[in-house]
């Protein structure tokens, strides 16, 4: 049996009520949240936003991965937390040393960290967090996180509008979770100025495994202090550039 357009038309315009209601798109006449510079990233999410009142995953597999999402998600934050508020850090052991957060644009007397004995209580302690309406974002480091256990984290983040990360490193199972998205980060060389000595802007090899309703890809990023550049953009117009002044 095949659909008219009027029927079509009609599905069309209840999927998009329901992304709005679910905080996926912004809803009408609603401008996009202006402190996420995020670049290419944009065009990864309906209507280019990036899902606030949301949960989002985060997969490491190794330190230097975990290392890198721990600053990938200190620049996120820093963003998010402009204008003021809080931000709670939940995990079941220190991982972050907090004044270089500065370095990622996040002032850490922004931050707590919490930090309990057993992932069962993180989980309860994570929920607990994210119903808090008083907080701008909060993340929680874990290896393992039940489908159930993320469906009572979404359905927290939807009353409070409070935004979430969940850090799993070293998961045994990569099943499909409540979130909004799943990502993987990885390390790259920072570039610097030519001449000029140091070290440059973070850089990450950014994959989006996953986005609901938007679309996955991979990008090599470089946060500028600003927001994020396109790596493999910028190495391309210097190259450009060195061919002309040898011309």
């Amino acid at each position: 049996m095949k659909l008219n357009s009027d029927k079509i038309e009609q599905l069309r315009q209840l999927k998009q009520e329901i992304m709005e209601l679910e905080g996926y798109i912004p809803q009408k006449g609603q401008q996009t949240d202006s402190r996420l510079q995020l670049g290419p990233l944009h065009e990864a999410f309906p209507g280019r936003a990036f899902p606030l009142a949301a949960n989002h995953e985060f997969i490491s597999h190794n330190s230097s991965e975990a290392a890198s999402t721990q600053g990938f998600l200190a620049v996120i934050l820093g963003m998010l937390m402009q204008k003021g508020g809080f931000c709670l850090w939940l995990g079941t052991c220190p991982q972050v040393f907090p004044p270089a957060l500065k370095c990622f644009g996040l002032a850490p007397e922004r931050v707590l960290f919490v930090n309990v004995p057993r992932e069962k209580d993180l989980l309860w302690t994570l929920e607990q967090a994210l119903s808090c309406e008083a907080l701008v974002a909060v993340v929680g480091e874990m290896r393992e996180l039940g489908f159930s256990e993320s469906q009572r984290l979404q359905l927290a983040v939807e009353r409070s509008r409070v935004t979430g990360f969940l850090h799993r490193h070293q998961p045994r199972s990569l099943h499909a979770l409540a979130c909004a998205t799943r990502w993987k980060l990885a390390p790259l060389p920072s570039t610097v100025p030519a001449g000029m000595p140091g070290m440059g802007w973070p850089a990450w090899k950014v994959s989006l495994l996953k986005a609901r309703n938007g679309k996955p890809g991979h990008w090599q990023l470089q946060w500028d202090g600003e927001g994020f550049q396109e790596l493999f953009h910028q190495q391309s117009q210097k190259i450009v550039q060195n061919r002309k002044n040898y011309a």
